[in-house]
């Protein structure tokens, strides 16, 4: 499963690839959605998942709705590094008791604060460097994970459009609890299973597809000692994945919930040099001749649009990374 991936933020990619209209409403809406959040909650880690490379597309508005929302990314990122800096200064003083000690005497409690605070210190230093970067980072700025939202491409009324959609799909129909295991983790419907897509998936797939632009992917894998790991690949050709995306708008019939906007990626049999890595499963990539035929899928055979995927890219996922 595709857990996370180096997603295309920036419009300029969209609109010179594909000519695409970005829906900038529903990217006030999001920005918006998040500030009311916050404004109930009082806390910047319920807040909606935005990556920092959809913000930069915001640096130099042209309409009042990107003032708006430029507006709104400098506010939430004031707090960010208003409380990243209130952050360093407690673990600096932490850090200073714990080195009083040790000149005093060595104990492991002291040394291991010692450890603590000096890790905290370089995180904080790290968030308020990228607080304050107004440079695009494609590796960490593009990155998304499940629940965080992603610019992706679909095609309404004969046109291109870019929309933010959520990376965990939730099906209309579906209860937003639904979004989470009995465990409290993300579900897995952040992707979408090629078996499964007439089944489970079979309100979505024929009739609302989309895709993800992304430069490389991430999955996580038994590190062989009872834990997991992270394995990163990217295509060795340096082409840009045509991700197979299924879309759902879900509407709550009490009029309570806000409208989401959210997405998963179809997953197929693993290509050999991904399951050599320990992944059972490799995101569908499309070639680029086919990405109408995926865009618009009413009125086509599933015998048709599962040719797309049969005739997929295979440009061998190189193994980038891998944490320790």
């Amino acid at each position: 499963m595709c857990y996370s991936a180096e997603a295309w933020e920036l419009f300029s990619a969209f609109t010179k690839e594909f000519g695409a209209d970005i829906d900038i409403e529903e990217f006030w809406k999001l920005y918006l959605g998040r500030e009311e959040k916050y404004r109930i909650r009082k806390k910047m880690s319920d807040g909606t998942k935005i990556p920092k490379g959809m913000d930069l597309n915001f640096l130099r508005p042209r309409t009042d709705t990107e003032r708006k929302i430029q507006d709104l990314i400098a506010e939430w990122n004031g707090r960010k590094l208003a409380d990243a800096e209130d952050e360093l200064a407690k673990q600096q003083a932490r850090l200073d008791t714990a080195v009083a000690k040790l000149a005093v005497k060595e104990t492991k409690s002291a040394l291991n604060e010692q450890r603590i605070a000096g890790n905290k210190i370089k995180q904080m230093e790290r968030w308020i460097a990228d607080a304050k970067r107004t440079s695009h980072k494609p590796t960490t700025d593009d990155r998304i994970f499940p629940f965080w939202y992603a610019p992706v491409l679909l095609i309404e009324d004969g046109k291109p459009v870019v929309r933010p959609m959520r990376y965990l799909c939730r099906p209309q129909g579906m209860a937003p609890s639904t979004d989470y295991t009995k465990d409290g983790r993300a579900s897995g419907k952040y992707n979408a299973r090629r078996d499964n897509l007439t089944k489970f998936w079979r309100p979505q797939f024929g009739h609302t597809h989309a895709l993800m632009l992304a430069e490389t992917f991430y999955e996580n894998v038994d590190d062989g000692r009872g834990g997991s790991k992270e394995i990163h690949f990217r295509p060795r050709t340096g082409e840009t994945m045509f991700i197979a995306c299924l879309y759902s708008h879900w509407t709550d019939p009490k009029g309570k919930e806000p409208d989401l906007w959210s997405f998963a990626a179809i997953t197929d049999e693993p290509e050999p040099e991904v399951a050599a890595a320990g992944h059972d499963r490799t995101i569908i990539n499309i070639k680029p001749e086919h990405a109408n035929a995926w865009l618009t899928p009413e009125g086509r055979s599933d015998e048709e649009l599962f040719a797309i995927f049969d005739d997929k890219r295979h440009p061998f996922y190189e193994l980038i990374k891998e944490a320790a």
